[in-house]
């Protein structure tokens, strides 16, 4: 593939965004920012957040695990589904029903400062984690299979990666991550379908064909039945739910781009839409995964897992399917990156600081203090992902998966206590501390739970087992509740 070529098609996709982003953030402002001025359309923000949800992990992983697990993953993906639902009709009238800009600000009006900053700094930990562990990953892909053949430094890639980032989000934030994700999972998905019908053409197979192949190479397995595995198809299914209640209805990322919307009902329109477009998207996934493995045995390749699609998208495919492919997971790497830094801002400047508080003379110096909070954060992905690049690569992934898990887990608990029950703590620093001991607990029993169950193993259930923790703690240590429970509409406007 030529490097000026690859050059070409990057600067062309970065004017693309650069417009997008001119066009989108004029007369931007903080409400712009962190809320989009609640005028975003409900079907780009479902759109969008497919590219955001799967990021490029997901399309460079989810194919290579049809080789060990077949369809396995799909058990979970069908948890993420009935998981949506709860978001929908449970968390998000709740948080349109408060109005407000940070979903943290629930904790604040349940229990008080001390649980609002806790909640919020167990996202900062994880989205930060997790968000630059996506980044290295793809990066760590593009300078492997691309940049290391032009001599290009790791760091300068890393530098301009985030440099783009920041000049399309700087100002616009939410309001112009809308149209740049939309913009982003169009060529993600766009580059799925060209490598699927690339293959199917090569291979000379239609859907039925695959199918029996697939099936025939033990590609195609689905539902695991041993109760004790960690794969067992009810804690993937229930942990996949979990997952999605805690990391996408507890995660201000994506509940930013949600309640950025005007209206609740087109914001549930955009969950279940979303919803279901990513069964149909991780299945296309999954099928590739397995037309990828009957061409690697078709041409004799050896490669398996996460290398398995760059290699052959890379030095197998045709040059105008390569460029393809590289555009695509370009365009997968940003939705995961650039709304984590947006909604880190925001969660900090609200959260953390009440920026719309504090004692400054006019908007201009908010808005002055939310940049430089914004190139803080750009600055700690920097760092971040430089400190993955030390770290073999795979094991990051599963190290960020569990990391999330503990930190989620207690998350999960807190808005569920005070949700589900009208029960009072008389003393807020117990919930910091209950917070910060239920990941404790959690790892302890998962790290023996085999010796303790009977050979019993925790999988993505581990979460709902860490929120278990803190729910039945707090509820330990509350008190009944007087007076009726009720909560105050966010009026502070940013």
């Amino acid at each position: 593939m030529s490097p000026q070529l690859l050059l070409i098609f990057f600067l062309g996709y970065t004017a693309i965004l650069i417009s997008v982003t001119w066009m989108t953030s004029r007369k931007a402002n903080n409400d712009s920012f962190f809320i989009g001025n609640k005028n975003s359309y409900w079907f780009l923000v479902a759109f969008g957040m497919v590219g955001t949800s799967l990021s490029g992990v997901t399309f460079v992983s989810v194919p290579g695990t049809v080789g060990t697990g077949g369809l396995g993953y799909y058990q979970v993906v069908i948890g993420y589904f009935i998981g949506y639902f709860a978001v929908a009709f449970i968390l998000l009238p709740l948080y349109y029903k408060l109005n407000l800009t940070s979903i943290y600000n629930y904790l604040s009006q349940r229990f008080g400062t001390v649980a609002h900053k806790t909640g919020s700094l167990f996202f900062i930990i994880s989205r930060t984690l997790g968000a630059t562990a996506r980044l290295y990953l793809v990066i760590n892909v593009l300078q492997i299979f691309i940049l290391d053949r032009m001599g290009v430094p790791f760091i300068v890639t890393l530098a301009i990666i985030l440099l783009l980032i920041l000049l399309y989000t700087f100002n616009g934030g939410v309001k112009t991550i809308v149209w740049t994700d939309t913009l982003q999972t169009s060529f993600m998905l766009s580059g799925l379908f060209v490598c699927v019908i690339y293959i199917f053409r090569e291979l000379g197979l239609d859907l039925g064909n695959t199918i029996h192949l697939m099936k025939g190479n033990h590609l195609l397995s689905m539902f695991n039945t041993d109760v004790k595995s960690s794969g067992f198809f009810l804690k993937q299914i229930f942990g996949g739910a979990f997952i999605t209640i805690a990391m996408t209805g507890l995660d201000q990322e994506m509940m930013q781009k949600n309640i950025s919307v005007k209206r609740l009902a087109d914001s549930q329109k955009n969950m279940l839409s979303y919803s279901t477009v990513m069964l149909v998207v991780n299945l296309i996934f999954l099928l590739l995964g397995g037309l990828l493995y009957l061409y690697a045995a078709s041409k004799g390749i050896k490669t398996s897992g996460d290398d398995l699609f760059p290699t052959i998208a890379v030095y197998y495919f045709p040059p105008v399917i390569s460029i393809i492919f590289i555009i695509a997971l370009i365009s997968a790497l940003f939705p995961s990156a650039d709304g984590a830094l947006t909604a880190l801002t925001s969660s900090f400047c609200i959260d953390i600081i009440d920026i719309r508080n504090r004692s400054f003379k006019n908007e201009k110096n908010r808005i002055k203090l939310r940049k430089g909070i914004h190139l803080i954060f750009a600055f700690l992905f920097m760092l971040c992902v430089m400190g993955f690049k030390l770290i073999d690569n795979k094991s990051i992934i599963d190290i960020i998966l569990k990391v999330a898990g503990y930190t989620y887990g207690p998350l999960l608990g807190l808005f569920a206590f005070g949700v589900l029950t009208k029960r009072q703590l008389n003393n807020n620093l117990l919930i910091a501390m209950v917070c910060l001991l239920s990941p404790v607990i959690s790892f302890l029993i998962s790290s023996f739970s085999k010796k303790l169950f009977f050979g019993y193993e925790f999988g993505y259930e581990l979460l709902i087992f860490n929120g278990l923790i803190t729910f039945f703690c707090l509820f330990l240590l509350s008190v009944k509740s007087n007076n009726k429970y009720q909560i105050k509409d966010d009026k502070h406007q940013v």
